[in-house]
């Protein structure tokens, strides 16, 4: 028998016992979709964070305010500053559009800055830092002495929250291979418990076959495929309930969640390696799950004495 002709008769007998044990294998599909579908919206979730990471940091500013009438510094601030790399570009802010953009901003707060005597919102400098010049602690330096001028009341660097971003980014990516990792042990788990009720079911078929001098490929051939199916077909289920609930959130939820959960979807090769998990986790329960196993055995074979 070719190579061919073996894969054609796994295939097959494979197929049968997805329909004959329908329940069972049901079961199986159903645990490794769950968890691989699980494990695909902390991907989605957590790849898109880090996507908004990267554009806050590229747009992100540092701001520094001023006292009230010390205006002049911040030129004087400016041309200090200004031949650093790391600054792109410093923009003054006057009292007044500060003033203007906290109404645009915040239009049900304009009130609170109306009766006031002089302008109630402090000059600032904004400068956008360009971080891939940025070097060593040069950055932290120059802001530090700018700290210690007395006509600066408050230096504002996006940093800090950045580097919150961050953790938290890297925290959702330590979840998802923990729950990820969990759920794909249950998955194989249950994968291997189907195969080897399977295997026992076709145990005097399995003993004939050993008589007519089968080997242990051609046997156990049939129930890896069938793990490597119950896989893929977890696989497919999972990447088919992702792209759903995709769409349905991105029609229907406009919230600050929603738009984090369904701003980009999960790129082709993270659908393929999705797929190609449940695959593999099948092909690994199956295996486990005959690795010590005697298929076809009598009692008396398993018990060590055959009659004469």
């Amino acid at each position: 028998m070719t190579l061919l002709q073996a894969l054609l008769y796994f295939t097959r007998e494979a197929a049968l016992n997805l329909v004959r044990g329908w329940k069972v294998s049901l079961l199986a599909i159903f645990t490794i979709a769950v968890s691989l579908f699980l494990t695909g919206v902390f991907l989605i979730v957590g790849t898109n964070l880090e996507t908004l990471v990267e554009e806050w940091r590229g747009e992100s500013k540092i701001v520094i305010y001023l006292e009230p009438g010390m205006d002049e510094v911040g030129e004087r601030i400016a041309d200090q500053l200004g031949p650093q790399p790391w600054a792109r570009e410093i923009e003054q802010i006057a009292p007044s559009v500060a003033a203007e953009r906290f109404r645009r901003a915040f239009p049900s707060l304009a009130d609170l800055l109306e009766g006031w005597g002089d302008e109630p919102l402090p000059a600032s400098l904004e400068i956008t830092v360009d971080w891939q010049r940025v070097t060593g602690d040069q950055l932290q330096q120059d802001l530090d002495r700018i700290r210690e001028d007395p006509a600066v009341t408050m230096v504002d660097d996006d940093r800090d929250w950045l580097r919150q971003l961050e953790t938290a980014v890297l925290l959702l990516r330590g979840l998802t291979m923990v729950v990820g990792g969990v759920l794909l042990v249950t998955a194989i788990f249950t994968i291997s418990s189907v195969i080897r009720l399977t295997a026992y079911l076709y145990e005097d078929e399995i003993a004939v076959m050993r008589l007519v001098g089968a080997t242990e490929f051609f046997i156990r051939g049939p129930f890896y495929l069938e793990g490597l199916l119950q896989g893929l077909a977890g696989g497919a289920v999972a990447v088919s309930l992702l792209a759903t609930g995709y769409g349905a959130m991105r029609a229907r939820v406009a919230t600050a969640l929603g738009d984090l959960l369904t701003r980009d979807f999960l790129d082709l090769p993270q659908l393929v390696g999705l797929v190609a998990l449940g695959g593999l986790a099948g092909l690994v329960g199956a295996v486990a799950s005959l690795r010590r196993e005697a298929l076809g055995q009598t009692a008396e074979e398993r018990a060590g004495w055959v009659a004469p």
